[in-house]
């Protein structure tokens, strides 16, 4: 049975331990921002392709620096000859894509300052991440080859995040998605006999890319040791 002794050294040790500094454990978030799309209907990265899209996640802070994040992201993908052909057989070919991705992903980030630090006052930090994930899509027309809709990607990227009270923070990040499917655009190879040129380069893999603006909110524990006198 406790005494009262005891209770008031257990409660004076919670009260220090929360004026000394609390530990920052878990984090939600939500961001908006936008996907696109590299392939054989965008060579190259190219913010006109863009579509709007958004996140939400959960963060949990595993040291000062390094952190584990699941999140749910979805948005629109797609892109088009017609509009921004990038050689005569892309004009000639004229194809174009529009779908509904849905991805779920877990990724470790790692922080190169300590900004939760008390004594160095740091506002921000750059961060890497990189992880596993898997997207789904929906949206696909006249789908002539027989392929899952439910593919593996890898996420990774960089960002930089904002400090702007203890409990909330920005963060702007730019994250890639390496897939091992060719058939995000619906365009990979084909019986190059026939010129319908309705074909692309089926050893160039898809990939997607997330730009975008996330608003975090911190939650806080505060340990309180056991009692020294049970």
């Amino acid at each position: 049975m406790m005494t009262a002794k005891s209770i008031l050294f257990t409660c004076t040790v919670c009260i220090l331990s929360a004026i000394n500094g609390v530990a920052q454990r878990s984090e939600l978030g939500f961001g908006i921002g936008t996907f696109s799309y590299t392939g054989d209907l965008a060579k190259n990265y190219n913010l006109l392709n863009s579509k709007p899209a958004a996140t939400i996640f959960y963060r949990s802070n595993l040291s000062s620096v390094v952190s584990f994040r699941a999140a749910l992201t979805g948005g629109g993908l797609g892109a088009s000859d017609e509009k921004r052909p990038y050689d005569a057989f892309a004009e000639e070919r004229a194809a174009s894509f529009s779908i509904f991705l849905m991805e779920a992903s877990t990724v470790m980030e790692y922080h190169f300052l300590n900004w939760r630090s008390e004594k160095r006052m740091l506002r921000f930090t750059p961060y890497l991440f990189a992880g596993l994930g898997l997207f789904g899509m929906s949206g696909h027309k006249d789908k002539t080859q027989e392929y899952s809709n439910v593919q593996g990607a890898i996420p990774f990227g960089l960002g930089f995040k904002y400090v702007i009270n203890p409990k909330w923070y920005l963060s702007l990040e730019f994250g890639a998605r390496k897939t091992f499917f060719d058939y995000l655009d619906n365009i990979s190879e084909g019986d190059q006999r026939y010129k319908d040129f309705q074909y692309g380069n089926p050893n160039d893999t898809d990939a997607y890319y997330f730009l975008g603006l996330s608003l975090t909110r911190t939650f806080y524990s505060i340990p309180c040791p056991t009692n020294p006198y049970r």
